[in-house]
């Protein structure tokens, strides 16, 4: 049984990894292409995306490999022999739980302390690989803007020599109002030795620039000059466009969810929270102290406004008894304070907001840990069962039902991640969503596989239906012939 599945888990997870693996990296596409990075960061690249998509191939992977095992197992008639023989289903499938269990405690452990190590490195390298400079690639006859405030057009480019046709490029580095428009008979492009700069050389040209923008930062006079022009044998523009690919330092991730351990975790979480419920607090003392019923603070003593008068039995009374322009007032007074108190609450808010947020991110990342390796042993066991009630082998109907069973899984997951993301949710009722559905149908399909239940046999639903079909064919028949005796009747008769 360990040698049969162990085979199949293995190809399994390898064809998951690949199919996730690509569905990734389409994903990052615009990181990588046309970056000019080495052999070695894209290996690097590859590797931690690899490590990335584990948590979703490994569930898939024992999902698959368990279906093929007892389907093959059924359409063999080896498991029927085994059973004959007297050994029962859990009795077969032992051996396969303890290697799920060690599996599914492995995957704990993977998610535990390899996969934050790895994404801190995996989003470290994207987020250096955006900042990277494209390779410098000027296209002939359409215009190049892979420089940063520059637009290149090159009408013809000699791709041994290096020398560049018809130029006319637009400088837009100080901006639209600002554009210089330089057109050349040829030119080159160098890189600076650091290669932190772009040489570029024009030949036998002019530049317009605009000077719209100078002439409004000047005096006024009555005389304007809305361009300069300026002829040229030769010129030389320097651009600062780095090439070199610059890493970003790992501490920047280091706060951040996706790289912490079960116990870095609970402690960020439990030191946030302590800081926002001493925030919340805080607030709460402050408004009830300085804002609520008109309480107001000057020179550090509470003054109680409602106390330094005699106030008639109502508030409505004392409205009443205001001059027109008293209560004119009073009115915008009372509005200008409720719109002051309700920005404080939202800026109160918006204070306990980031917290709360960050709580919810690092919950969910701690849940996330624990739903990965009980997403393998609910998998095992509605694979298994399955496998033995379908009696298929192969790659063929376990695939398909397979895919099937995970998209049901990944929607479900999807959307309590959602909810848990969003507060609408506990955090612990939308990350554990998925394993609360998933886990009835795998007890409900062991049990069925367990008595030998025929519930996807098709010659079982087939006996089942039959008489059904029969029942309703006869009713039809005899509906039908009723009719016929009345037409014939109303036909006979007129």
């Amino acid at each position: 049984m360990l040698k049969n599945f162990l085979g199949l888990f293995l190809m399994t997870f390898m064809i998951c990894i690949f199919i996730l693996l690509m569905q990734f990296v389409w994903m990052h596409v615009k990181d990588l292409v046309g970056k000019g990075v080495g052999i070695q960061v894209l290996a690097e690249f590859f590797f931690y995306a690899v490590i990335s998509v584990v948590p979703l191939a490994l569930p898939l992977a024992i999902l698959l490999a368990s279906l093929m095992t007892f389907g093959n197992l059924g359409e063999k008639f080896e498991l029927t022999a085994m059973k004959a023989a007297g050994v029962s289903l859990f009795r077969i499938m032992q051996p396969l739980i303890i290697a799920i269990a060690f599996i599914s405690v492995g995957a704990f452990f993977f998610s535990n302390y390899v996969l934050p190590a790895s994404q801190v490195k995996l989003w470290t390298l994207i987020f250096s690989l955006r900042q990277k400079s494209p390779e410098l690639d000027i296209p002939q006859g359409e215009f190049y803007k892979g420089i940063n405030g520059y637009q290149i057009y090159v009408g013809h480019k000699d791709t041994k020599t290096g020398r560049l046709d018809n130029l006319m490029i637009y400088d837009l580095s100080k901006g639209f109002q600002d554009a210089t428009v330089m057109v050349a008979d040829s030119g080159r492009i160098f890189f600076t030795s650091d290669n932190h700069y772009l040489l570029l050389v024009l030949y036998n040209g002019e530049s317009f620039e605009n000077l719209n923008q100078q002439q409004q930062r000047a005096t006024k006079t009555r005389e304007r000059i809305p361009y300069r022009r300026e002829g040229f044998a030769k010129k030389q523009i320097l651009i600062d466009f780095n090439s070199d690919f610059n890493r970003f330092d790992e501490s920047v991730l280091k706060d951040q969810h996706v790289s912490k351990n079960v116990s870095q975790l609970v402690h960020s979480i439990d030191s946030v929270n302590n800081i926002a419920q001493q925030r919340a607090a805080e607030q709460s003392k402050e408004m009830v102290n300085t804002k609520y019923f008109g309480r107001e603070r000057q020179n550090g003593r509470q003054i109680d406004s409602l106390n330094t008068v005699a106030l008639p039995p109502s508030i409505d009374s004392l409205y009443a008894h205001m001059t027109l322009t008293d209560q004119r007032r009073a009115m915008n007074t009372a509005l200008d304070k409720a719109k002051t108190m309700a920005d404080h609450v939202e800026y109160n808010n918006l204070l306990l907001d980031d917290s709360q947020r960050y709580i919810r991110k690092h919950a969910m990342e701690l849940h996330r840990k624990f739903t990965l390796a009980f997403a393998c042993l609910i998998f095992f066991f509605i694979g298994a069962p399955l496998g033995a009630i379908i009696r298929k082998g192969g790659l063929g109907a376990p695939v398909v039902i397979s895919v099937i069973l995970f998209v049901i899984y990944y929607i479900i997951d999807n959307a309590g991640y959602k909810m848990a993301r969003e507060s609408i949710w506990p955090v612990w009722a939308g990350l554990w969503l998925s394993s609360a559905v998933l886990l009835p149908i795998g007890i409900f399909l062991t049990y069925k596989a367990a008595t030998d239940s025929a519930l996807l046999n098709p010659e079982a639903w087939l006996k089942v239906i039959k008489p059904l079909i029969n029942k309703l064919h006869f009713h039809i028949i005899t509906f039908l012939n009723s009719l016929k005796e009345r037409f014939a009747h109303i036909i006979k008769k007129h």
